[in-house]
């Protein structure tokens, strides 16, 4: 299995939105591609809490897919890349990792 965690931290206005809408939309945009883009086998979306310390990451993604090759399918899967152009318009930071477990 692989796990493809990803943190971003957006900017405070984007898109005509501000930070907290923007993280309302990236969560139901990136939970709607369950269901869609084959191989996810589990996908959590969660946004930073109010009580959360001022420099943690604004929302996290924990995904875990079979192989490589079915990470690389959602990587290129057209609804991913329209989840990954409102992403790019509205963060100012991302950090990712994969690993096999």
């Amino acid at each position: 299995m692989i796990k493809h965690v990803v943190m971003w931290s957006l900017k405070d206005n984007a898109e005509g939105h501000t930070k907290e809408e923007n993280k309302q939309t990236m969560q139901t945009l990136l939970r709607n591609l369950v269901g869609v883009v084959p191989g996810i086998e589990a996908f959590e979306v969660g946004i930073k809490g109010a009580l959360s310390p001022a420099d943690n990451h604004d929302v996290v993604l924990i995904s875990e897919f079979a192989t490589w090759e079915a990470l690389q399918a959602y990587n290129v899967h057209p609804e991913h890349q329209k989840v990954v152009a409102f992403v790019k318009a509205v963060v100012n930071g991302r950090h990712a990792v994969d690993y096999e477990f």
